[in-house]
């Protein structure tokens, strides 16, 4: 059982860079593929970036709409993982969620075994 923990979200301007962090508070993600999803008031939970673990290459993968803005990276030494997010728009505003997978290898849908509880970014305008 992986228990993941966000942080670092807050409210920043249009153009504001933002980095969200992923610690487990139990267990260890190091075997897993970490991803991050977000889910925007009356919308549906969307996939937002992922990093599959390094010996199994460590693809990553990003949504088109943050792809050039947004890099997702892993610290297998501090079992952390990082949303950088640069140039932040009014559209990234939303709760971001930490997940990891098993079976997540670079291709396909990133499905999540476990799921954080959530971080609010709000960009103002």
């Amino acid at each position: 059982q992986v228990q993941l923990v966000e942080s670092g979200g807050r409210l920043v301007q249009a153009g504001d860079s933002l980095r969200l962090s992923c610690a487990p508070s139990g267990g260890n993600t190091r075997m897993y593929a970490m991803g991050w999803f977000r889910q925007a008031p009356g919308k549906e939970r969307e996939f937002v970036a992922a990093a599959a673990i390094p010996w199994r290459g460590g693809f990553t993968s990003y949504a088109d709409s943050v792809k050039g803005r947004f890099t997702i990276s892993r610290d297998n030494a501090k079992n952390t993982v990082y949303l950088q997010m640069n140039s932040l728009k009014a559209e990234d505003t939303a709760v971001y969620y930490c997940a990891a997978d098993l079976n997540w290898a670079g291709r396909g849908p990133f499905k999540g075994d476990y799921w954080g509880q959530g971080t609010q970014v709000t960009v103002s305008s």
